[in-house]
Parts: structure tokens; sequence; C-alpha cells
């Protein structure tokens, strides 16, 4: 703790445990947090430099998949620092940031950014969309770049929490629009605190700088080939539909409130306003076979309504992913882009493979398809660098079912830190013998995962379960407090509310309100709603791009509407079961988005950099003990420190030991066998710690030891390895070229002695003719083969004469003047 404020009092905010980065958010001014160009009058830390390089080496020289995972609480400055990290990964293996494919990734930034943050009650600029930016390294150079979306906090487009916003783009759209266009919008006169939507949360803004904001919003779109109208239409329907309410009549159908805004709405969507009315407040069942229509009460149609305004606006935000991961992608060729934002170039293999089995044609068409397939799957088995950044542990009230699993990710993100620092070090050495002399003590997480997402018994399978019998939050809470009654995890808080529980997580403890789960999860859209969408109703073809999958499969059979529901959240066609009901819920799409996660991150080589918050009010350079110091318990930051002083967390194959670190020893003494691995790395070892004996002040431990597969390093033992193996590799670098260079000077010795002679030669030749002349200028040679003239000789007058009368000239004056 003390090392941290004092580093951070001399501006030092990135602080290194070993291979491990800390970084404390100092909350200083970067100009528009929102884009990705903001960071570029910044300078970069030798620290974040050190991270993308160490990555991109190991990238080049083992073609392993590399993984830079930032972690923290909301607010620790994770956004911030993947950006930061960004520009240095283009830096290195981009080409700069004045290259295209850097343009296009700050365009896409700069637009979902805008679209996925949003003010909470302890960060301004929250993310609510976790991102995995994937970038596609070939040859040591970056060949693409794909951003993997985790869009998960819905409930705030249509219900900010008290205090909080709803997503900047909102805002940042009435402050920048003209007049004109807010005609064109029905956006006249319209403002935070008169649209339902953004009313209840905090209403205060900062006009111009939204509307800063927005103009460069508007432009990236233009960058990435998006029409501005498109989206702002839908994005101007979503706000315009919090206006529009539903009352029970008199009679068996519902009444409008707001008939202007429902209009304007169906305007903006191309739809007429009474097909518009007729899906938000009819549902059709299928009873036994029989296609039955009802009227829905009021409050059944103002939830259809927030349900089409969540669908809305997370179908722009896939479909603008799409688009952006669509520009100079592989394989442009394979097919209309998918629906499911998070697709993985790595299934890129299996999808050229399906297109190619099916695509029509002739041989060409054909051959197309197959170098399509080849190129995939080239390229799939390429090593990868990303960056992720997720969500942030939060602890906000009340909490919310998105709240709940952003905290799940937390939860699982600090379970993978602790498998691959902690648990894989301490089982290694158990595994093959090795006794090391400090025990690390870190608190195990599982059981809390456990409680949330286990298979039968988790909280997000009992919701599900409670979702599918139709029951109540009551019934939810009920029984999951007799099925974990015993659970030291699970709480019941002070009040006595039938709908709360709280939940016992590594960074503190949380308490949920499970009025809206049921709802939430269910995350459906009747399709009596998504008919009304279909091309022939529809005269805006985006709108009915959004519904896409959905009334491909719909409109599959004949009857139409027969009482089925789609995903609010975008789904591709083969997630939909025949056009039948949807078959996952939004807790089960969001774990198995999770779990693919970590199979790529299973499968790559992690960098960790651990962000940290430096107070809870977001001032600038200020250092708060007691919100710091809970953030180093739950990161766990001293178990680290011991386990990297005084520990083995590094473990090596005998090969790979040697392959790395034999050019450290004589040579001359290496067995270099397969049988004699384990005798190499002990004089490669002995032979290090002799030469850090004849150092001066070198104070560092040395410990290492020997197993039975590998060799275990402690990280002083591996950084001095590392020093050595550079500075050995440069003086042998700065050798060969200077032997290369004096061979070359000795082969050219004759030429260049000749060229020296030469020059010598003319430089005294030179000297010699200057000293002559005493400095003056010289006077003209002679013509060669003319004898100089004589002073005494005087002319004869005869042939004077006879000359001048050759060519026509008085003679006498001729002979005057040679006188």
């Amino acid at each position: 703790m003390k090392c941290l404020q004092a580093r951070f009092a001399a501006s030092n905010f990135y602080t290194n445990v070993g291979p491990i980065l800390l970084c404390v958010n100092a909350y200083r001014d970067v100009g528009n947090s929102l884009t990705l160009n903001s960071t570029r009058s910044l300078p970069l830390s030798p620290q974040l430099n050190k991270v993308v390089q160490e990555a991109v080496r190991q990238q080049s020289e083992t073609g392993y998949p590399q993984a830079i995972i930032l972690s923290g609480t909301s607010g620790s400055g994770k956004s911030h620092a993947s950006m930061l990290l960004l520009r240095q990964l283009f830096a290195v293996a981009g080409g700069g940031p004045e290259t295209d494919a850097f343009k296009h990734l700050a365009a896409a930034f700069t637009v979902l950014r805008s679209l996925g943050s949003a003010k909470t009650a302890t960060n301004s600029e929250s993310s609510r969309i976790g991102q995995f930016i994937e970038v596609q390294v070939t040859d040591g150079a970056l060949y693409r770049t794909k951003i993997h979306c985790y869009f998960l906090d819905q409930t705030r487009v249509i219900r900010p929490l008290p205090g909080e916003k709803n997503y900047h783009i909102f805002y940042q759209i009435l402050a920048g629009l003209s007049s004109e266009e807010r005609a064109k919008l029905n956006l006249e006169g319209c403002s935070p605190s008169t649209l339902r939507y953004l009313q209840h949360g905090d209403t205060r803004q900062d006009v111009t700088e939204d509307s800063l904001r927005f103009q460069a919003w508007k432009t990236c779109l233009g960058v990435l080939g998006i029409p501005f109208l498109d989206v702002v239409r839908v994005l101007a329907a979503v706000l315009l539909l919090g206006n529009v309410q539903f009352i029970d009549g008199n009679g068996l159908e519902v009444d409008v409130k707001g008939e202007t805004e429902l209009n304007a709405v169906a305007g903006l969507l191309g739809v007429s306003g009474a097909a518009l009315f007729r899906g938000l407040t009819t549902r059709t069942h299928n009873a036994r076979g029989q296609l039955v229509k009802s009227v829905c009460d009021a409050n059944m149609s103002n939830m259809t309504r927030d349900c089409l305004a969540k669908a809305l606006y997370c179908r722009t935000v896939a479909t603008i992913v799409r688009r952006a991961n669509s520009l100079k992608r592989l394989g442009s060729t394979l097919g209309t882009l998918s629906s499911d934002s998070n697709e993985s170039v790595h299934n890129q293999a299996e999808i050229a493979s399906q297109h190619a089995s099916t695509i029509g044609g002739g041989t060409n068409a054909g051959s197309k398809s197959m170098a399509a397939l080849n190129n995939a799957v080239k390229h799939a088995t390429d090593g990868f660098i990303g960056i992720l950044d997720m969500f942030g542990f939060e602890d906000p009230k009340p909490s919310q079912l998105e709240h709940l699993c952003i905290n799940l990710c937390a939860e699982t993100m600090q379970h993978f830190y602790n498998t691959h620092i902690f648990k894989s070090s301490i089982e290694s050495c158990r595994d093959e013998g090795i006794n090391c002399e400090v025990e690390v003590d870190y608190v195990d997480n599982v059981p809390c995962i456990d409680l949330i997402s286990s298979l039968r018994t988790g909280l997000l399978s009992m919701l599900d379960v409670e979702c599918s019998i139709r029951g109540t939050a009551e019934s939810y809470v009920s029984k999951m407090k007799i099925q974990h009654k015993h659970n030291s995890r699970l709480f019941d808080p002070k009040s006595l509310e039938s709908r709360l529980f709280g939940i016992q997580h590594f960074a503190g403890r949380v308490i949920y309100d499970a009025s809206g789960f049921l709802d939430t999860n269910k995350d459906v859209v009747p399709d009596d709603l998504v008919a009304v969408f279909y091309k022939h109703n529809c005269n805006f073809g985006f709108a009915t791009h959004l519904f896409g999958s959905e009334l491909k499969a719909l409109y599959s059979i004949e009857n139409v509407p027969r009482g089925i529901s789609f995903r609010i959240s975008p789904t591709s066609h083969t997630d939909l079961l025949n056009g039948d009901e949807p078959v996952s819920t939004l807790t089960q799409d969001f774990h198995t988005r999770l779990d693919n996660l970590l199979r790529t991150l299973v499968h790559a080589r992690p960098h960790f950099v651990r962000c940290i918050r430096s107070n809870s009010q977001e001032s600038s350079n200020r250092f708060e003990r007691t919100t710091v110091m809970r953030q180093i318990r739950s990161l766990q930051i001293l178990e680290t420190v011991n386990l990297m002083a005084g520990g083995f967390p590094h473990r090596m194959r005998f090969k790979a030991f040697n392959t790395r670190y034999r050019l450290l020893a004589p040579f001359p003494r290496l067995q270099r066998t397969e049988e004699k691995l384990m005798e190499d790395c002990n004089l490669i070892l002995e032979h290090v710690i002799e030469l850090m004996s004849k150092e001066q002040n070198v104070h560092v431990a040395t410990n290492w030891a020997i197993g039975k597969r590998h060799i275990f390093l402690s990280e002083n033992i591996r950084q001095h390895l590392e020093k050595l193996r550079t500075e050995t590799r440069q003086k042998s670098a700065v050798l060969i070229q200077a032997t290369w260079r004096g061979y070359r000077f000795r082969c050219r010795w004759a030429t260049i002695r000749r060229e020296k002679e030469l020059q010598t030669s003319t430089i005294n030749q030179s000297t010699i003719t200057r000293a002559t002349n005493n400095g003056a200028r010289p006077r003209p040679q002679p013509i060669a083969g003319t004898p100089p003239p004589d002073p005494n000789e005087k002319c004869d007058n005869k042939i004077i004469q006879q000359t001048c009368n050759l060519f026509g000239l008085d003679g006498a004056a001729a002979s005057r003047s040679a006188e």
C-alpha cells in the first residue's frame, strides 16, 4: 500500500509484480474518453509497452495465441488501458496509427463506446458492453482485427437506475441534431426531462460536450460505411416509444396515451400506425392446434412496447458490430453476415465448409469457394493477440439480473487468474515433488461460481426453471434459499423483503432485487410484433434487416403469426428451432458465450493487467487508501507478491528451457542430447549463478528446482535469465555485425586502397598548385602545340599589309596599331 501510494504521488501509475502489471487509475483528463484517438496525445508508459512487446515476441517466436486480460472493479480504467494497449499493438505490428486499419478500428471504437457506455452511480463512463478485441497476426504483421461484443445491460434502455443515466448516444442525439434533423425525426421540443426512457434517471446534460461527441460519432459511422439516417431513425423511435403508454379502456381493447408518438414511431420504422398498434396490443395463441387471437391488457401491452425498444436497440448495436467486423475481413464471399455478433474467427473454417458444400454453379464458383475454405483454415490456425476488457465488479442499489451476470463474469475472470497464477503453480510443485518454502494462502472463489452457475442447482438454472413454469419472484427466492440454506455465500439481507437475497462475492457483499428477474430472463418478443416488420408491410429496409433471421423462420410456414416468441437479443437462423420457441434465455446465452470465451483464453498465453481505481469520487490525482485497500485485498495482490518473491510461479519443460537459455552456458560442456536435458539445465543454471556472483550489489534470491518434467523458477531467477539472455544476444549481434563488416572491408581493401591513393594524389596536386600561385587564381594554360608569344619579337610590316589586303582592311592603320 505504501509502495503504491508513494509511486502514485510521483505520477508513477504502473507497477510490476513480476510479469503482472498493476494500473492505478488517476482520473486525469484525457479528452473525449469515448474515442480511441483521444489517447494519441498521451505518452505510452514503458510498462504497457513491455506487455505488448512481450505478447508480440511470444506470438512471433512460438505462434501461440496471446491474451492480454484486464480486470478490476468498475471505474478502474480498464477501457482506457485497453485503448493504450491497442494503440501500442498497432505501433508494433500494425504499421502505426496512420494506417487505414487503425482508422477503421478507431471509428468502430468511437461508435460502440457511445452506444455501449453509460453513467452509473460509481462510474461516469461505464462500459456496459464487454469486449474482446481479437488481433490476427500473420508472419509478425497485423492481418486484421475483430471485435467480439458481449452486450448485456438491456434494462437500461427502458429504465436506468435512480441517479444513473441511459446510454450516452441518446443524450448526444438530443444535443447534436440540427433543427431540420429534429423535425425529420419528430424530436422537436424533446429533452431528457420530457422523454420517459430518460426522465427517471439523471437528466443533467453537458450539451456542448455531447454535441461534439455526436459529431465525432456521426463522422465515424460514415467511416464504417453505415448510413447515419438508418441508425438515427431507429434510435429516435426507441426514445419516442417510451412516451407511448397503454391504458385500460372501457371495452376489451386498450386505449393509447400518446397516439402522436405512436404514429411518429410507426413512420420512423416504415410501418403503418394501425399495424404497429395491433402488433403491440394483440397476441396469438396456439390452443391445441387452433390459432386464437386475444387482446392484451394495458400492462402486457406496455411490456411488449418495452421489449420492442430493447430489441431495436440491441439489434442495432449487433448490426453495427457485424458491419465493423465485415470490412476487410477474411472470406467476404463466405455468405451473408451472421446475426450473431460473437462469431469467432476460428469458426470461419466451418462456415466456409458449409458454404462450399451447398454452393451452386460451375467450376469457377466451386474453385472460389475452395479457395475461401483454404484461406479460412490457414488463418484460423494462425496465432492472435487478444485484448480482453470485460465487465468489472459492481454493487448498485438495487442490483438486477444484469448485475448478477456482470458479477458472475468478474468472478469467472478472478477464478481464471487464481487458476493460472496460484493453483497451477502450487499443484504442479506438489505433483512433481517440489517443496516450496512459501505457502500462498489464496481465496478460491469456486463456491461462489458454483452457487450462481452450477448445472442443476445454480441460481441461473433455477431461474430458467421458474421461467418455464411461469413462477414469481417470491417463489424463486424462496426455493433458492431452501436449496442453498447451508451455503455460506448466500445470505439474507436485513430487510425482510421476500424478493431480496444477498451473495458474498470475492469483492464484497451484494444484495439483489429479484423483482424483474423473470421478465428480463425470458428476453422474448412475440411473433405478432415481429411480423409487422415483414418486407411486404415495412418500407424501411433497415428495420426489416434487424429481424431478418426471425422473419425468415417465421414465414417458412404459412400461418403467420402463430403464437411463438423470439429472443430480444439477435439470434442466427441456425439457433431458431425450426421457427419454434427460442432455445435459450438471456442467462443461458450469456453463460454459453462466457464459456466460449474461457475456451479461447485457455488455449492462449495470458498476460494480466490488474486495474485499480484510486478513489470513489472520480477525482483527479486523489489516492483514497480505503478504496485502494479494498481492491488490493479482493484482487489478492499481496498473495501475488508473496508468490513472486519466494515461490515458484514459473515452470518450463526441460527442452524448452534448454532451447531458450543454452546460449548462456559454455557450449562445449553441453551434452545436447534428449537423454541429458536435465544435466544441461543444471549446467546452465550453475553457470548463471556463477555469473551473478561476480556482479556487484546483487541481492536477489536465486531459487530454482528440478522436477520430474519441468524446471521450476522463482521470479527473480527468471528475470536474471532473461536479462543475461538479452545481453548475450546483443553482444552476439554486435560481434556478428562487426565480423561481417570487417570481412567485407578486407575483401574490398585493394579497391579501397587504390581509391584512397588516387584521392590523396589529387589532394596533394591541388595543394602544390595553390602554393605556387600564392593563393591567387591560376592563369589559363596555353593551348597544347602552340608556342607562347615572344614579347620582344616585332611584326613584319610586309606580312601585315598582305594580310590586310586579303581581308580588305587598311594596312597602314594596322601597322600603327601593332607598333
